[in-house]
């Protein structure tokens, strides 16, 4: 007899194991789940439906719609996928295809990149094999068997991966039809059930292993989800989200551009754009003074022994930039300098310039401090993967028992700030990484215990990601929502008890003696550029008023309202509101389309009824919303009441 659990709130069935599958013993007892389920799991392990359990075993259902199920789902969609593509083009080589958030993806090494046509075909020849809804056959071969047959088949990249198995790993071969790949599943039952729930999306090149020394794949992404409705509703998103592409808002509101001749990753910033920045960084200046932060700075470039002492060079040198400095005509070699990937080195060197006392603690060292780090081509994207970038980072020298209060006020902090922008967010507490890492194990559990503390005390879920610290600590890692639900990582903390170390910090007690302080690394908003970025496409391009490069545009009749309109953008640019006249000889129909295009909060109206009663006609950016004419001292403190308002949020 096994177990089969059939529903969790159900009691567990006592079968025979009679030598049929688990689908088969379904189909008899509760036919009406066959498709709300994918696979089953004996204990740890995922398996097959089409697995025969035998005596003493427990199965559970693994349901399509659970994380675990629509994994399954999405990789038998990349395995079909990569059978369309050897029937299509028998040249082309498979390397491998997982499942990912929201999708799949499999990479192919073919001579010639694939077109759109291309990747019509494959869809329309991934149908047809769904439609024949052949089943997905587990077969388990020795590691001879598995090399044979794909030296056989010619798949080069199948036979590197047999050979960096564990000896003791289980081989598993899944074959659907004449398709065979190399796979430790489990799959579906059958392809079948993939009808109407995948869309092919596009295709991206990508180096074999993530490395630019390898050969470049091409790589077909699609998505899939457990029905039909889930599946538009996401293509629907991703349709909106091609609307608010940052990339594409950006090019349209002339916010920046990025151009090959200045260098891949690099931004620059035109003048809307820059004032855009300008604004969030002023923001970002009064909520640190006011909770007790000083701003410092430190330099774009420290010595190469600084950057060894600090464990950079050795954990982290591969995403740092270097240069060598003569620092007299007589210096042949020169000095090595590393342009900084962070900003903490200088705010120790800060603390270490004179001696300090716990009566001087916490000390809350502020900086809008621009960085270097290089990022391999393959992964950079608009605002939101660069190589130059200015974080809003801090960090803060405490006592141990100043620590848990510090975390909760930057806790605190994050909330402040994501609830003004409109943000819900999530927390994970990242861990010590694996194999890059500095500190001993001590230190490392004292600062993970911090943030576990600090977390649980302030009664914040969170979740566990393993291996995903900073070198030199463990942190808890903000992940926000935007407007349509996707997940971005901005603000991070990290505690830090290993670089005090290295840099000798020390404060003197209320003993008289010297002891070691803790260091918090933290950033709110992360990134300046990728928060502009996420900030684009939550918006869609169309600001709240107090962050709006332009708030108001001032839109003339006819020429003849020209001198008026000028007197009124001068009073307003008096009352420091952001605006600009339109003066043009054009219909005003035009200026009002241009005007909503470009998403400015509120354009001014004005013809003659406005210039005779010396008022403006404001209209929202909303088509169609107006408000009564009203005098510009009025119209402008109308403004000024709803910046305070935002800000205030």
């Amino acid at each position: 007899m096994y177990t089969l659990f059939l529903r969790d709130d159900a009691e567990p069935l006592k079968l025979e194991a009679d030598g049929r599958t688990l689908l088969e013993h379904l189909a008899e007892r509760d036919r009406g789940r066959l498709r709300e389920v994918v696979a089953a799991r004996k204990g740890e392990a995922a398996v097959d439906l089409r697995t025969v359990p035998v005596d003493d075993e427990e199965f559970s259902l693994i349901e399509k719609t659970s994380p675990e199920g629509l994994e399954i789902l999405r990789h038998s969609a990349a395995h079909v996928m990569a059978e369309a593509v050897k029937a299509l083009f028998p040249e082309v080589k498979v390397t491998i295809g997982p499942a990912i958030k929201d999708g799949f993806y499999y990479d192919f090494d073919s001579d010639k990149p694939f077109t759109p046509e291309d990747l019509k075909a494959i869809e329309k020849q991934m149908k047809s094999l769904v439609k024949k809804g052949r089943r997905f056959v587990r077969r388990e071969v020795s590691r001879e068997e598995a090399l044979a047959l794909f030296r056989e088949l010619g798949e080069d990249y199948k036979l590197e991966l047999i050979n960096e198995l564990p000896e003791d790993e289980t081989i598993s071969l899944y074959e659907s039809g004449d398709f065979v790949d190399l796979c430790r599943g489990p799959h579906l039952p059958d392809t079948s059930y993939l009808k109407g729930v995948f869309k092919l999306l596009s295709v991206a090149g990508a180096y074999w292993r993530g490395s630019e020394k390898n050969r470049m794949l091409q790589r077909v992404y699609g998505t899939a989800f457990a029905d039909k409705e889930a599946l538009q509703q996401h293509l629907h998103l991703l349709e909106e989200a091609k609307k608010r592409d940052h990339r594409k808002l950006g090019r349209e509101l002339d916010l920046f551009s990025i151009q090959d001749e200045a260098g891949a990753g690099f931004v620059i910033w035109h003048p809307k754009g820059a004032l855009l920045r300008t604004l969030l960084e002023d923001f970002e200046r009064r909520q640190h003074l006011k909770r007790g932060y000083q701003i410092v700075m430190g330099p774009q470039m420290l010595k190469a022994d600084l950057w060894k002492r600090s464990g950079h060079f050795e954990n982290y040198r591969e995403n740092m930039y270097f240069t060598r400095i003569r620092e007299n005509e007589g210096d042949a070699e020169g000095q090595v300098y590393g342009i900084k990937p962070m900003n903490c080195l200088a705010h120790m060197l800060i603390y270490n310039s004179k001696l300090r006392s716990y009566r001087d603690l916490p000390l809350r060292y502020f900086e809008l401090g621009t960085v270097h780090r290089h990022e391999p081509s393959g992964v950079l994207h608009g605002l939101l993967r660069v190589r130059c970038f200015t974080q809003d980072d801090a960090h803060i020298l405490c006592t141990p028992e100043q620590l848990q209060d510090e975390i909760t006020a930057i806790l605190e902090f994050v909330a402040d700030v994501m609830k003004m922008f409109g943000f819900s967010y999530h927390m994970e507490l990242s861990t010590r990484p694996e194999e890059k890492s500095i500190g001993s194990d001590a230190d490392w559990e004292r600062a993970t215990d911090a943030l576990v503390k600090a977390l649980e005390v302030n009664g914040l879920a969170y979740e566990i990601n393993a291996g995903d610290g900073a070198f030199y600590g463990p942190k808890i890692d903000v992940k926000l929502m935007d407007a349509l639900g996707r997940e971005w990582q901005c603000a991070t903390i990290q505690c830090d008890f290993t670089l005090p170390e290295r840099f000798d910090l020390s404060y003197i007690g209320a003993d008289g003696e010297k002891h070691r302080p803790v260091m918090l690394h933290r950033v709110i908003l992360g990134s300046i550029e990728r928060f502009i970025g996420i900030l684009i496409e939550h918006y869609a391009g169309a600001f709240p008023l107090w962050l709006a490069p332009e708030q108001v545009r001032i839109l003339t009749v006819t020429e003849a309202h020209n001198e008026y309109g000028a007197r009124v953008e001068e009073a307003l640019r008096d009352a420091d509101i952001r605006v600009t006249a339109d003066l043009r000889n054009e219909k005003l129909g035009k200026k009002i389309r241009e005007a909503q295009l470009e998403k400015i909060p509120y354009m001014l109206v004005i013809g003659d009824q406005e210039v005779a009663a010396e008022t403006v006609a404001p209209r929202l950016r909303e088509a169609g919303r107006t408000i009564e004419p009203m005098p510009v001292d009025e119209f402008a403190a109308l403004v000024k009441d709803e910046v305070k308002k935002e800000l205030q949020t």
